[in-house]
């Protein structure tokens, strides 16, 4: 069993990685990136999402709706080597099978997402499929709040409750901002929790920063009949204080030299 302490190395790791990463590729999205790491940590190496290790494949599937964010599961799967490491250490430095946004062609990555809205829907029926036929696979979706002002969320969160589909998990990464600033400025969600409750969903909320939290919250399906879903709340930018909490850094912007230092300082 993984410990909170080895899941937190392994989480700023992966951070550090990835920020030089954007450093070499110069775009990218590093505020939803940084936000979801743990939340992805937690799921391949706290145990939810299983590996056959003699194939290199999953047992399950993991969906990242808000596809610019994709890019947190490429050092997750080099290290379980379902993604060659040769094309990890290429990206960015020369030609590799690695975008900004994820595909279905890249190795390990379960969705080719990116228009924002779909990830439960296909989540959905990738569960309904398991379900009808007998199989044990769970599926995973990790969205953004922001997703949540797209009719086809609601669509796909009704159908998973109709069918009650207890094999299907949805996160929803909350770090209260989008591309335009704060959602309570744009288009106000509060009480999130309450609108999703009104559909009859297993509804759970954690600090997505913190891993005592959301294995708590992730282990809570165990056994459950509805579909689970995790308000996991978060910090846009998580690691590096010149992004945190702010809207600019859903993209990627230039940095002085002093700025990728001190990066790196709060990274380490």
């Amino acid at each position: 069993m993984v410990t909170t302490v080895e899941l937190e190395a392994l989480a700023k790791q992966y951070r550090r990685g990835l920020f030089e990463k954007f450093l070499a590729v110069r775009q990218g999205h590093p505020g939803s990136t940084f936000s979801m790491i743990e939340i992805v940590v937690a799921l391949y190496h706290g145990g939810f999402v299983r590996f056959d290790s003699e194939q290199k494949t999953f047992r399950d599937r993991v969906l990242i709706s808000k596809g610019h964010a994709t890019v947190a599961l490429y050092p997750i799967l080099a290290r379980f080597g379902v993604l060659p490491q040769s094309e990890w250490d290429a990206w960015g430095k020369s030609p590799s099978a690695l975008r900004v946004f994820g595909n279905k062609s890249i190795p390990g990555i379960d969705v080719t997402s990116g228009s924002l809205g779909h990830g439960i829907g296909v989540g959905a029926g990738m569960a309904m499929a398991y379900k009808r036929s007998g199989s044990d696979k769970r599926v995973f979706v990790v969205i953004s709040e922001g997703e949540l002002y797209e009719g086809s969320t609601w669509e796909a969160l009704l159908f998973a409750a109709h069918y009650a589909l207890s094999n299907l998990t949805v996160v929803i990464d909350i770090n209260s901002l989008i591309i335009l600033g704060r959602t309570e400025d744009c288009l106000s969600l509060n009480p999130i929790q309450d609108k999703i409750a009104g559909l009859g969903l297993e509804i759970r909320q954690c600090d997505g920063h913190d891993f005592a939290s959301l294995l708590s919250a992730l282990s809570s399906q165990t056994g459950g009949t509805r579909p689970l879903i995790v308000l996991a709340n978060t910090v846009k930018g998580k690691g590096c204080s010149i992004m945190e909490h702010k809207a600019s850094w859903h993209y990627w912007n230039p940095m002085t030299v002093e700025q990728i230092e001190q990066c790196r300082r709060e990274l380490a």
